[in-house]
């Protein structure tokens, strides 16, 4: 029986406890004495405690206690300077440290009760008496007063090259547009929750949303000057998070602190107007400069960012590098520059900056072929990049080409009329629009642990997440075919700070990372495996090296003659009855730093738009994607799926509404802060082109989460514009900008 398992369109080995409830997640442990704790949150953006009074809620029977700054324990150590893993330059946020408030829905207090319900009722007796101070959130006002940050996060932008301001100034088709979004919140299904279970000897059991154990470990253990052994993080499924969880947030400090004081486990769970009381995709403005020949050879690319910040931590996106990716220009210059307003610190969201940079660069790009005259497709091509100009490195890979080619013949691109407003159909107007995008390929250094017992099962393991991305399927796909078994036969466990190190799964690496590691382990039982194999009486292996064999069905045969060989119980057999065990730390490999390491993508996208209304309906999307080696096309598509349809939501509808008045965000519910629904998603057909790299990493895969998104915004707007000859610089896209 074959295995070849990688390749395979393969079921999720986690489903069946996602559809049946078996599958646990931070806020569903049922866990003995339970007290449940509640947020009391700023009503001002700005300003101090002058007196917060809890009496009325300790009247009520059943609360525990109300933790303000005036009563946290002073066991509690939170070094200002202490980073965790995704945390950017700055002073992180301490909650309840001192009086200070500053930012709107600043967590100031926690109720604890033996209910939930009860611990909400508690916190709305909490009394606060405030002295405000004046805030400022207003983006637009206060980009002139914009500011260069000692350090960047996402990595000081490249310096120019050529003479960009000279070649702008001579190129004889330009264009100067500004492109902007508001602020977007994640809302994944799962809210933010910690259950943090308080044993006799003190130490903890904590059960936590987020992408990834280690980062909550280190938090707590830092912050609460805990040692490692003290604690253990538990996190085996997250419903979702894209980026919200890659930073440990305000509930987990919280439940934490209380357990410790009340020496009993403590849950607190963050409702969902609480969600929008921490990280965002910042509000950013972009002004691009572009110049052309009439030949349509870029030869002037010029781009100023100007992102939203909070005044204690500087963060910062890779919004600018990806001119430098996609084109091939002589002359650029970019900038990027932070607002600080009095807004808690934004946070990584799907593909960030990949997803802002890319539309304003794609919109760019489209309005400058329309101007010349030339079909984006063409335009595009003639300006193809070989090489990242960024770092002056060639591509490991780049099918880029053959994307455009799929795509389009997918997607019937030689109909398109290129004049706007010349497609119709009936009151509607019909627009194509495409656009291209790229996303890294990054691989950072993870640990694995295989473990392979007389009767043939394999157990690996790491300390990664499965934030629905199929982590666990692709793991046990690696695995069962380096050592040749049925999935049945393969366990893969993760999110436990007890298992080998990983780093937090985020920014499409975690195949690349954590997948290296698990084959890297495997191939070392394999190893074992086979000289055991070679110890059978009669083994026809006695003489063969381990490249002359295949592990397949549960055998290691000869792979000259597949019917010699010995099976695995077999070889088992010669272990004395104990297991195989292998550990295994990878890293990338030597050499990699010297290329450029990139998925990349081409979308085609149809909307029709109702030229008395302004509605649009996006009708068609066809997303051609080059992600190297795909490990699971089933779970791949997903991804891709995933990405089109939050694409839909950043262009057409997701917009968190900030009355700078107020100093807060309006719409903090899913009532008004609009995503997509099933009636907004139609056709959409995913094709992945065929890519070979053994450079990227050993396995030959890319990321896939990231690079699904980035361009489909600009295909959007780009389409809106070739229905309706309206070009709209602003998301989201709404109908009252077209009217």
């Amino acid at each position: 029986m074959k295995t070849n398992e990688i390749g395979k369109p393969t079921n999720r080995v986690d489903g069946r406890h996602k559809v049946t409830g078996e599958a646990k997640y931070a806020g569903e442990f049922n866990v003995p004495n339970l007290a449940y704790g509640f947020a009391v949150n700023s009503a001002i953006a700005k300003g101090k405690i002058k007196k917060i009074d809890t009496s009325k809620a300790l009247q009520v029977e059943g609360v525990l206690e109300v933790f303000t700054h005036e009563n946290r324990p002073g066991y509690v150590w939170f070094d200002k300077n202490y980073k965790d893993m995704d945390a950017p330059p700055g002073s992180p946020f301490r909650p309840l440290y001192d009086n200070e408030v500053k930012f709107s829905m600043q967590p100031i207090a926690l109720a604890v009760a033996e209910t939930f319900e009860l611990a909400r009722y508690a916190a709305s007796l909490v009394e606060v008496e405030y002295e405000t101070s004046p805030h400022d959130t207003d983006f637009e006002a206060n980009i002139e007063r914009a500011y260069v940050p000692e350090e960047y996060n996402s990595g000081e932008p490249p310096k120019p090259w050529g003479q960009p301001d000279e070649a702008l100034a001579n190129a004889p088709v330009q264009i100067e547009e500004e492109y902007t979004h508001s602020s977007q919140h994640h809302n994944p299904m799962e809210m933010h929750a910690s259950t943090v279970v308080y044993e006799a000897d003190g130490k903890l059991t904590v059960y936590d949303k987020i992408q990834g154990v280690m980062n909550t470990h280190q938090y707590i253990t830092h912050a609460f000057g805990m040692q490692p052994e003290e604690v253990q993080v538990i996190s085996p499924f997250v419903g979702g998070a894209f980026g919200s969880g890659l930073r440990p947030q305000y509930q987990l400090f919280l439940a934490v602190l209380a357990a410790r004081e009340l020496k009993r486990s403590v849950r607190v769970t963050l409702t969902r107007q609480q969600m929008f009381s921490f990280g965002h995709r910042p509000k950013t403005m972009q002004r691009f400069a572009l110049g052309a020949s009439k030949e349509g050879k870029l030869e002037a690319l010029q781009q100023d960012v100007f992102a939203e910040t909070s005044r204690f931590e500087d963060y910062s996106e890779d919004v600018v590098i990806w001119a430098g990716v996609l084109y091939k220009c002589e002359n650029v210059k970019l900038s990027h520059k932070l607002v600080d307003l009095d807004v808690y610190t934004p946070l990584d969201m799907r593909a960030p900056g990949g997803t802002t940079g890319t539309f304003a660069l794609e919109c760019s790009m489209d309005e400058l072929a329309h101007k010349l005259g030339m079909d984006p497709i063409e335009f595009r091509l003639k300006n193809y990049s070989e090489k990242d100009q960024n770092e002056d490195k060639p591509f490991s890979s780049k099918e880029l080409r053959e994307c455009y080619r799929q795509g389009a013949e997918k997607f019937g691109w030689k109909k398109r009329n290129p004049a706007p407003r010349s497609m119709r159909e009936g009151h509607n107007l019909i627009g194509w629009g495409m656009a291209h995008g790229a996303w890294e390929a990054n691989q950072a250094q993870a640990s694995a642990k295989a473990v392979l017992t007389s009767d043939g099962k394999l157990t690996v393991s790491s300390a990664t997440a499965d934030i629905g991305t199929g982590t666990y399927t692709v793991m046990t796909q690696i695995a069962a075919e380096t050592l040749g078994l049925q999935l049945d036969d393969v366990t893969f466990k993760l999110g436990d700070s007890s298992l080998p190190d990983a780093p937090l799964e985020g920014g499409s690496k975690t195949v690349s990372t954590v997948g290296t590691a698990v084959k890297s382990a495997c191939d070392k039982v394999r190893e074992r495996l086979f000289e055991l194999a070679q110890q059978v009486e009669g083994s026809p292996l006695a003489e063969a090296s381990l490249e002359d064999v295949v592990f397949e069905g549960g055998q290691i045969s000869l792979r000259k003659e597949p019917s010699k060989g010995v099976s695995i119980t077999a070889a088992m057999s010669h272990n004395q009855g104990k297991a195989i065990e292998e550990e295994v730390s990878s890293k990338p490999a030597d050499g990699q730093s010297d290329y450029a390491r990139y998925a990349h993508s081409a979308t085609f996208v149809e909307v029709k738009v109702d030229e008395d209304l302004g509605t649009i309906r996006v009708t068609r999307v066809v997303s051609a994607i080059a992600g190297g080696r795909i490990i699971n096309p089933k779970t791949a598509k997903s991804q891709i799926l995933g990405g089109v349809v939050w694409g839909i939501g950043v262009a057409m509808e997701e917009d968190t509404v900030m009355d700078n008045n107020l100093g807060r965000f309006m719409n903090h519910d899913l009532d008004k802060y609009h995503i997509p629904v099933n009636a907004d998603v139609h056709e959409v057909e995913v094709i992945f082109v065929e890519e070979k790299d053994e450079i990227v990493n050993p396995l030959g895969a890319k990321g896939l989460g990231e690079i699904g998104i980035v361009s489909v915004a600009p295909a959007i707007a780009n389409a809106v514009f070739h229905a309706t000859g309206k070009r709209v610089r602003e998301l989201p896209i709404t109908l009252d900008k077209l009217l």
